[in-house]
């Protein structure tokens, strides 16, 4: 049998915003496209993934099924569309959008865990709540 997954997501699981995402879009992975890897993990191995922890803690990474590893936004373009989740893949998508939207997500993943802080535990139970 063919494994599904089409793309992998390396995420900080010490985050809760990161936590209620990935919660999100794995209520939305029937087809089993999307895999899930948490870095903040004790047993990450960084070789086996070709991914340093420290690289995927300061933007999110995405390893595509031919290997290709996507970094920032494009992981949620992929993402968003094997989670049927098309409106959103086209608007993060768009190449205008892109000079705004690239720094935008540098900036937010910098300062993820101070407003982890603030919004994340009620977005997280929000996910948990409302997306199984």
């Amino acid at each position: 049998m063919r494994d599904a997954t089409e793309l992998t997501l390396y995420y900080d699981g010490q985050c809760p915003l990161c936590q209620a995402e990935i919660h999100f879009l794995q209520s939305r992975n029937g087809q089993g496209k999307l895999a899930f890897v948490d870095v903040t993990e004790a047993n990450f191995e960084a070789k086996a993934h070709q991914i340093s922890c420290e690289a995927a803690l300061a933007q999110i990474h995405g390893r595509l099924a031919s290997g290709q590893v996507l970094v920032g936004v494009p992981v949620f373009v992929h993402a968003y569309q094997l989670a049927n989740l098309p409106a959103m893949a086209w608007v993060l998508s768009r190449p205008w959008l892109k000079p705004m939207l690239d720094p935008a997500y540098v900036l937010f993943a910098k300062y993820r865990h101070t407003l982890s802080k603030r919004f994340g535990p009620a977005l997280l139970r929000y996910s948990k709540r409302f997306f199984r």
